[in-house]
């Protein structure tokens, strides 16, 4: 935790809650995920520059015929928490989190290091 520095607005934080169901509706998990309201960013002040990753489905598909043509060996991967070990490369501020503020610290703001869900950079990071 920080002070805020004077030239940086601070990127508000909520909670988002989650029951994870068996398909006999019975519940198996509580999740939680910290999420950044990125909507609130500006572009040239909180982030230069975002990313989008777009592929098409010919392009899968010939990559796919290719490697099965040359028996090249072929594999999936799953990444799950893909968005949160970006580095980032600007300042980026956020509150502290709903719920879990500090008495006599409710000035001061976390600097994140990582990306966090919601953040206009976290796909390109």
């Amino acid at each position: 935790m920080i002070e805020l520095p004077a030239s940086k607005k601070p990127i508000d934080v909520k909670w988002i809650f989650k029951l994870k169901l068996r398909p006999n509706g019975e519940v198996t998990k509580h999740k939680a995920r910290l999420v950044a309201r990125g909507f609130m960013q500006k572009a040239g002040m909180d982030y230069f520059e975002v990313y989008a990753p777009v592929i098409r489905l010919e392009t899968v598909r010939l990559i796919v015929a290719i490697a099965c043509g040359r028996n090249w060996p072929m594999h999936h991967l799953d990444v799950k928490s893909i968005f949160l070990n970006g580095p980032l490369d600007e300042e980026v501020y956020v509150t502290q989190t709903p719920g879990f503020k500090i008495k006599g610290k409710k000035n001061m703001v976390y600097r994140l290091h990582k990306a966090l869900y919601g953040l206009k950079q976290a796909q390109r990071a």
